[in-house]
């Protein structure tokens, strides 16, 4: 069965991609910074109706991979995980779990997700590597919005991990190498500056880091229009698939998001049914 989607995939970018430096991925980036920017995207994520596009292409990966746990990795803030993880239940059945992880993880905003969600999102307190994730956390692996961080030989490594272990896959990105997207990015200060009294849970930390010296701000313009430079396009997420080992089946494309000027690019994975 193909997931259906309402874009057609675009051939090739205009440029080829580019491997610059993120500020959020840095170690000595300060707590309250990477997690004001993290938090940043979980409300756009939210709001913009992310979930309502994964959904359907995560719970057919889930579904094909006969997969009920969840193992989302670079959660940062978690992503759509509010919306999203009712959405599978509905689809899927109540079984449904997710587990965050991430290599700096946001405690907080595990915290926020796990209370309404009545422990069917937990989080793994334990730093995670990508390219290698634990045995025991066995699931099918997600990723929203970071796979881009990513250089070639690291983005195949991370799908090559999980074909080692034969553990599902999805990719989730709503960064591309274009004007359109470059442009929102570009618009990323404003709404951060608005968003930021309505992030929960409130801290003061926030505030600071937006108003007094606005370095949260900074970071998600720097950090969005760098991700734009360093997103895969659609043949590019192919071609990182079919690198990453055999027996497996691969699917990728866009699909539109509900209120974002922005379509989302996924691929996903699993392994191939026996024939």
């Amino acid at each position: 069965m193909t997931i259906p989607t309402s874009l057609p995939a675009p051939v090739r970018a205009p440029f080829g991609r580019l491997q610059f430096l993120e500020l959020e991925d840095q170690p000595w980036c300060p707590r309250a910074v990477r997690d004001g920017a993290t938090d940043y995207l979980e409300l756009v994520a939210q709001w913009g109706g992310v979930h309502e596009a994964v959904a359907p292409v995560l719970a057919h990966a889930l579904r094909a991979a006969g997969a009920r746990r969840v193992v989302d990795l670079c959660a940062g803030g978690g992503g759509p995980w509010r919306p999203l993880l009712p959405a599978l239940r509905a689809e899927l059945g109540d079984d449904v779990t997710v587990c965050l992880t991430d290599l700096f993880p946001n405690r907080d905003a595990a915290e926020r997700l796990r209370l309404p969600a009545g422990g069917r999102i937990t989080a793994w307190p334990n730093p995670v590597d990508a390219r290698a994730v634990p045995a025991e956390l066995a699931g099918f692996r997600t990723l929203f919005t970071s796979f881009h961080h990513f250089p070639p030989g690291d983005a195949t490594a991370i799908l090559a991990d999980a074909v080692r272990c034969r553990q599902g896959i999805a990719i989730f990105e709503l960064t591309a190498r274009s004007a359109r997207t470059a442009a929102l990015m570009a618009g990323g200060p404003l709404l951060a500056l608005a968003l930021a009294p309505f992030a929960r849970p409130f801290r003061w930390s926030r505030l600071l880091c937006t108003y007094l010296l606005p370095a949260i701000p900074l970071v998600v313009l720097w950090d969005g229009l760098v991700s734009c430079l360093r997103s895969y396009t659609v043949p590019e997420l192919r071609a990182l698939a079919a690198a990453a080992g055999e027996g497996y089946a691969w699917e990728a494309g866009v699909t539109r998001v509900p209120r974002l000027p922005v379509p989302l690019t996924w691929l996903v994975g699993y392994p191939a049914p026996h024939r």
